[in-house]
């Protein structure tokens, strides 16, 4: 393995070990329990399996079969977790011709960031993560489960059940994803009708057209964003039936993976031979395999907060630092969009996370020697699933992905990368700790020096853009856009205005201590500042006018302003107008607690500890 790997995991297992081990110890407690029904009283146990049919009850209290929780994502309003309304059945009936049964333990919100975009509904979205993670906990929280599946694809979705699990870190779990929508207009298509609409050359009936022409089916959006990079890095922790992160909803193949998804979560059951439990599975290797995928694929920002809070959830810690030096020694094997012009239909077609995870594996890149939910090791996740005949059972086989690249402007091997390391950087200085997607920059935009021009709200960005007046070289820099402050919404809608600028040869960049989309592209965007303006970080010295620098390359973030008018300043705080704005309206006053209680960015946005 690469040096630089082993290091970083061993400095992450020595920072972890009291964590850690104190997390063991509560697993291990609560493996050695009686099983659920044995432990209950009578009245427990006659309240959990009330609904069951009789055969069902039969086998679960007096012959001890298998009891498996579903805990659910559906919901039709959402493309991503539309597929899942038949799931309960179809696990049901897998489960019973197993010998074991099934009850959906409990469903979970999912809230979709492209419907919320730029919207008060988008102070919810980060909070939504531990709210999802707090519902499955009330779901598995009636203990009468030997193993759970989890179904959820979406951005905070994931993250959430995952958190949730880990702290019933006893159970055995897999992952059990519906697949990407099929592909519509391209996404450079789409993003090229937003950059007119941004400059008024295509009205909004055509932005409409284009976009539903782009999401217009079931499954997840074909983009690489924080939906798919959660279905990349679940593969690379062993954590899904292998290869079935991007297979179509509506396929056959769907179907036979997740019936293959109830024999796998019983074959590391308690009693089995391969007893798995997820809190043992999700060790520092495997976290650490986690955040190589995603920059080996220039995955989604968002993970640099939500992987640091599915780490402590196991009892394990980790920064942007390690990331950072992770960065440094991974190559970067794939391109798609925003990265590149494919989509996740592309990329799987081109050999998809398995091709990337086979290569990682082969060069050193990542940790083999962990425990995965399938039998033979992370080396399975490097290979191709298809099925038999439905004559013959409909049973699932896996097949060696070819040696060379199905399209290697899309995904490519690790003796040939795109680059030598991986698409997140880690940026420091005076201005605080921040991270930057450069896999979709242009080399000629990694370093960025201009004016500041103060924003305390997008809006007022988008107001000034629309006003003509931001036809200049300048450094956006949009504050009160932490946790604590609003939330941490996605900046999204403020990509094809910045875009635009770009295009026209401005020099532009964006600073803020929000977040992006994980569709965030080719404007250099320093995020997630870290401590946030409410926190006093020093992102709130700055004025307009300050020149700023942004420098990708030597991972700087830097106000140039003399060192003493810098240390006279004072942080500005944030207006009772602005406050009043943020917490009010659409629910976001039953937040007020998570703002109040949030941890930093870098330390996984945190409600819980």
């Amino acid at each position: 393995m690469k040096t630089a790997l082993v290091e970083v995991t061993e400095r992450i297992r020595d920072r972890s070990a009291a964590t850690r081990t104190a997390y063991l110890a509560r697993v291990d407690a609560a493996i050695n329990r009686p099983r659920g029904a044995d432990r209950m009283g009578c009245a427990n146990v006659a309240h959990a399996f009330a609904a069951l049919p009789a055969n069902d009850k039969l086998r679960v209290v007096a012959q001890r079969a298998p009891n498996i929780g579903v805990v659910s994502a559906y919901n039709d309003m959402l493309s991503a977790h539309q597929p899942y309304e038949g799931f309960p059945a179809l696990i049901r009936d897998e489960a019973r011709k197993l010998g074991a049964t099934v009850q959906v333990a409990g469903g979970v919100p999912a809230m979709c960031d492209g419907v919320t975009q730029g919207l008060p509904g988008m102070e919810l979205s980060l909070f939504s993560r531990d709210t999802i993670a707090m519902s499955t906990a009330i779901a598995l929280t009636h203990d009468v489960f030997d193993a759970a599946l989890l179904l959820g694809v979406c951005d905070k979705i994931v993250p959430g059940l995952l958190i949730g699990a880990l702290h019933f870190g006893h159970l055995p779990c897999v992952f059990v994803p519906a697949g990407p929508m099929s592909s519509g207009l391209s996404n450079t298509a789409k993003s090229k009708v937003r950059e007119q609409f941004a400059q008024g050359l295509v009205g909004r009936d055509k932005l409409l057209e284009a976009e539903q022409a782009a999401y217009h089916g079931a499954g997840t959006c074909t983009f690489y964003g924080t939906a798919n990079s959660n279905q990349m890095l679940l593969e690379a922790m062993g954590l899904h039936v292998p290869g079935a992160a991007f297979v179509h909803p509506q396929a056959e193949l769907r179907e036979v993976l997740t019936r293959e998804a109830v024999r796998t979560v019983l074959s590391i059951a308690p009693n089995s031979k391969r007893f798995t439990p997820i809190g043992k599975l999700v060790d520092e290797r495997v976290i650490v395999n986690a955040m190589v995928a995603l920059l080996a694929t220039g995955g989604s920002t968002n993970h640099l907060i939500h992987w640091v809070a599915v780490a402590r959830a196991a009892g394990i810690l980790i920064d942007w630092t390690d990331f950072s030096d992770l960065s440094h020694c991974t190559p970067l094997l794939s391109r798609v969009y925003p990265n590149g012009s494919a989509d996740v239909n592309q990329f799987q077609a081109a050999g998809g996370p398995g091709f990337v995870i086979r290569e990682l594996l082969q060069s050193g890149g990542m940790h083999a020697d962990v425990t995965t939910v399938a039998e033979g090791g992370l080396a399975e996740y490097g290979k191709l699933p298809s099925s038999e005949p439905a004559g013959e059972g409909g049973r699932l086989r896996w097949t060696a992905l070819p040696a060379a690249s199905g399209d290697d402007s899309i995904v490519r091997t690790a003796a040939a990368p795109f680059s030598p390391e991986g698409g997140l950087k880690l940026l420091t200085g005076n201005l605080g700790r921040a991270v930057i997607k450069v896999s979709a920059v242009p080399e000629a935009n990694h370093i960025v020096e201009a004016p500041a021009i103060v924003f305390d709200a997008q809006e007022e960005l988008l107001a000034a853009f629309n006003a003509g007046e931001l036809e200049r070289d300048f450094v956006a820099l949009v504050r009160f856009q932490g946790p604590r402050a609003n939330g941490m919404p996605e900046l999204h809608k403020l990509t094809p205005p910045l875009a635009v600028l770009q295009g026209k040869g401005f020099k532009v960049a964006l600073v803020t201590d929000g977040r992006m989309s994980g569709a965030s592209g080719k404007v250099p965007a320093a995020i997630h500042v870290s401590p946030e303006v409410l926190a006093g970080g020093p992102l709130g010295k700055v004025r307009t006018g300050d020149v700023i620098r942004l420098d990708a390359v030597a991972g700087t973030l830097e106000a140039l302003v003399e060192v003493a008018t810098w240390s006279s300043r004072n942080v500005v705080e944030l207006t009772a107008a602005h406050a009043d704005v943020n917490g009010h309206g659409l629910g976001r006053e039953l937040f007020a607690g998570l703002r109040r209680n949030v941890l930093t960015a870098e330390e996984g946005a945190c409600s819980w500890l």
